[in-house]
């Protein structure tokens, strides 16, 4: 069977040599589309500026938008990888969190064009994907999570979680967009920005007050556990979108 559907004159290729290319295309795609834009950025150009064919792009994946979401995929796993290194080595607390997340994003043009609905990279890309933006950030684990804190003493019992995700969602998204609107001289540098959403977060859903040491140790071990899991869903979508893993139903 293999034989048959494999393309005459196309010798065999491992799966590492087929990695290493996908990741080629996507490095060439995420320069383009940063310069030129998601519209104006075809698979031609892409192709052309990889020095690859055309047909072996659409070996990897099946249209120009699974090649897209498969970048984004990737600046995701990026981006919640280098969280998870700073969060080891500092504070482990819901603000820490909070301002890692914030400080990642504002750093990464391609993580912060898709938050922020940014048209002008991603184009036709975001106006299909921007519903789901904040589901990428507040999966399911997150209720746990927040379950966790609640328990602990680390959060307000006087919002239900509802109320909760909206403050945050709120606090997150408000903050990260507002800078644009804004003249220059009111415009915060990106680090500082992010401390100011970690501090409006904290106020915003914690009790106040310092919290047991016990407590404290359960609040640190569930933020890691936390962003552990976020880390391998974000790896187990990309594997999906390089085709190194067949998807779930």
């Amino acid at each position: 069977m293999e034989s048959r559907i494999r393309r005459v004159g196309r010798p065999p290729q491992d799966a590492s040599q087929r990695l290493a290319r996908a990741h080629h295309i996507l490095d060439v795609a995420g320069d383009l589309v940063l310069r030129w834009g998601y519209d104006k950025t075809t698979v031609e150009d892409i192709a052309r500026r990889a020095g690859v064919a055309k047909g072996t792009i659409y070996l990897h994946w099946k249209t120009r938008e699974e090649l897209f979401a498969a970048l984004l995929r990737r600046e995701r796993v990026e981006m919640i990888t280098e969280v998870r290194r700073r969060i080891g080595e500092g504070p482990a607390t819901l603000r820490e969190l909070l301002r890692l997340l914030a400080s990642e994003t504002l750093s990464r043009p391609l993580i912060r064009a898709s938050v922020l609905g940014d048209s002008e990279v991603l184009g036709r890309l975001t106006r299909q994907k921007r519903d789901r933006t904040a589901g990428a950030e507040l999966d399911a684990g997150f209720q746990g999570y927040f379950g966790t804190l609640l328990e602990h003493g680390a959060l307000r019992s006087d919002l239900s979680p509802a109320e909760q995700v909206t403050t945050l969602v709120s606090i997150l998204y408000g903050f990260l967009s507002v800078p644009s609107m804004m003249p220059a001289g009111y415009r915060p540098a990106d680090e500082r920005l992010a401390e100011l959403i970690a501090d409006a977060g904290g106020r915003a859903l914690e009790p106040g007050g310092p919290i047991p040491p016990a407590a404290a140790r359960a609040v640190a071990r569930a933020t890691l556990e936390y962003v552990d899991a976020a880390v391998e869903a974000a790896q187990r979508k990309l594997r999906v979108s390089l085709g190194s893993e067949e998807s779930k139903p």
